[in-house]
Parts: structure tokens; C-alpha cells; sequence
């Protein structure tokens, strides 16, 4: 479902929102947790999302939470050397170089998620179409009813970056490190992420993470992927970057060893992505002290 139809169908929760955002997010969380929100006393992992999107406003999320302004905070950390090939930048993509580019690249617009082109082979473009779904995707607006205050804050441009292409599979493979107050606790690992989109759970030592999910969407994949030969290293890039944060979900993709960095995340899924157990939930929530 796109941005324009969610907007229609959660017009009531946007205004209620303006109303009084407290309010709207324990109701839009009952309905998709299944569970009451405590926000006074909150417990569970997606419970202290919540109080974030609330009364968490570190200056820095904005920054992070785009595409291309994390570049700069990426570097400031010192962590430049696992940034990817930047090709282009700018707020018209009308301006995009085509002609200049190689083979393979990725076009995105910065403020979203889902806002990306990938370009296997540049002869087959339909650059005009490209252009134009560029066009569309600066103009969306992230939904209000979710509490996200912190995407497109900065104003969203379009970047072309550097085709990344796994050394030992045709689909990369998303590390989502998972850090609390500094310190890297879990790590989500994502495969097959265009053929039916698996994940599971390990622990900082590579232990595979028993009864942890995300439910029948995202079935475990069933199998213990190699542990990373650099995982130690993806560790404290993932702390170091996650440093200034009560909570960060750092991103990295591995290629023939080397570490790339993909993005910063402050609440993942909103806070509305279910865990497959609630007692998981409470697991994970145990892990971040949002009084520090």
C-alpha cells in the first residue's frame, strides 16, 4: 500500500494526532499490538519506542534519518570508510546524470524507506519514468498518526549511489545491529530479500536467537548463516555510530569482508512490528534504559 492511500485510510488517527499525540499513539498501539500501551511505566521494547517518538528529541535524529545528511554524521564518528559510492546528489532529478553513470546504481530519494530504483543495467532504463516516480516520492510526507517526527525534517533530495552486489549470493544479506544505550545487544539478519523476505535473530556471538521472529510475514529462514569473518569490527562501527542515542538500530550490508553502511534507525517498524512472543518483546525492552 502507498503513502497517499495509508494517508486516506488513517485520516482519523492524523487528526486525532494533532489532538493530542499521546492519546492517538496508545490507540493506534492497542490495535496493532494487541496489548495496552503504558507510557508512564513502559516495559516492553515497542513500549519504549513509543516514549521516544514522545519525549526523545536528540537534535541529531533528523540527520540521521536521511539518506544523505547521515553521510556527514557517518563521517563525523569517523566511521567515513564504510560509507558507499555516492554518484549524485541533488533536489532535481531531472538533473540526474544518466549519461555519465555506469552500468548498475541505485537511485533513491532520501527521506523514505521504500523510495528506491535499482538499476541492474542502465540500457534498460525508462529514465523518464525514473524521473517521474523521483518526482512523486520528494512530495510524500511520512505518516503523522505514527509519531515519527524526525523524517523529513531535513529537506529530501534524490542521491544515486554505487551498485552493491553480493560476493556469494544474488540477494544481499541486511545486518540490523541493534544497539541500547551504546552498547550492541542483538542483531536481525534479513535474507531472501526478494523471494519471500526471511529473518532471524542472533545474539552478539553469532548464536542463533531460539523462538525469536517476526511472526508468519517474516518467517525464520530455518537454516545458522556463517558467522561474519568482520562481525566484531560491524560491532563497534554499530556502537560507535549508535553512541549519541538512548536506542539505534545501525544497518550494514557485508561484501567480500568489507563493511557498508546502510542506515540509522531510531524506532524500527514504528514500534508497530509485532515480535512473534510478547515475552521477547519484554526481552528486548529490558535492554534499554531510558533513563540514562
Amino acid at each position: 500500500m502507498n503513502n497517499v492511500k495509508k494517508n486516506i485510510i488513517m485520516t482519523p488517527f492524523n487528526w486525532l494526532y494533532k489532538l493530542s499525540p499521546r492519546k492517538e499513539l496508545e490507540l493506534l498501539f492497542r490495535l496493532k499490538q494487541g496489548y495496552k500501551l503504558d507510557l508512564d511505566d513502559p516495559k516492553t521494547y515497542n513500549e519504549k519506542l513509543q516514549w521516544i517518538k514522545l519525549y526523545d528529541h536528540n537534535p541529531l535524529m533528523p540527520k540521521c534519518c536521511d539518506k544523505f545528511t547521515v553521510r556527514e554524521f557517518v563521517k563525523s564518528r569517523g566511521c567515513g570508510d564504510i560509507l558507499n559510492e555516492l554518484l549524485w546528489e541533488g533536489f532535481n532529478p531531472e538533473d540526474i546524470p544518466f549519461d555519465t553513470l555506469p552500468e548498475k546504481y541505485v537511485i533513491k530519494v532520501t527521506h523514505g524507506s521504500t523510495f528506491n530504483i535499482i538499476v541492474k543495467d542502465a540500457r534498460t532504463l525508462d529514465r523518464q519514468k525514473a524521473v517521474s516516480n523521483c518526482k512523486v516520492w520528494l512530495k510524500e510526507k511520512f505518516l503523522p498518526c505514527y509519531g515519527e517526527w524526525f523524517y523529513g525534517v531535513e529537506r529530501p533530495r534524490v542521491i544515486v549511489e554505487a551498485f552493491i552486489e553480493s560476493a556469494d549470493d544474488d540477494q544481499l544479506r541486511d545486518y540490523k545491529v541493534f544497539c541500547f544505550n551504546g552498547e550492541a545487544r542483538m542483531i536481525e539478519l534479513v535474507t531472501d530479500r526478494f523471494t519471500g523476505q526471511k529473518i532471524d535473530f542472533y545474539d552478539c556471538d553469532w548464536n542463533i536467537i531460539s523462538g525469536a521472529g517476526r511472526g508468519k510475514k517474516y518467517p525464520n529462514s530455518g537454516r545458522v548463516v556463517e558467522r561474519p569473518s568482520c562481525l566484531k569490527e560491524m560491532l563497534d562501527y554499530a556502537k560507535t555510530l549508535s553512541q549519541p542515542f538512548k536506542h539505534a538500530r545501525v544497518d550494514f550490508y557485508i561484501v567480500k569482508d568489507r563493511i557498508i553502511f546502510g542506515e540509522v534507525t531510531f524506532t524500527s517498524g514504528a514500534g508497530f512490528n509485532k515480535f512473534t512472543t510478547y515475552a521477547f518483546d519484554l526481552q528486548v525492552g529490558s535492554w534499554l534504559d531510558l533513563k540514562s
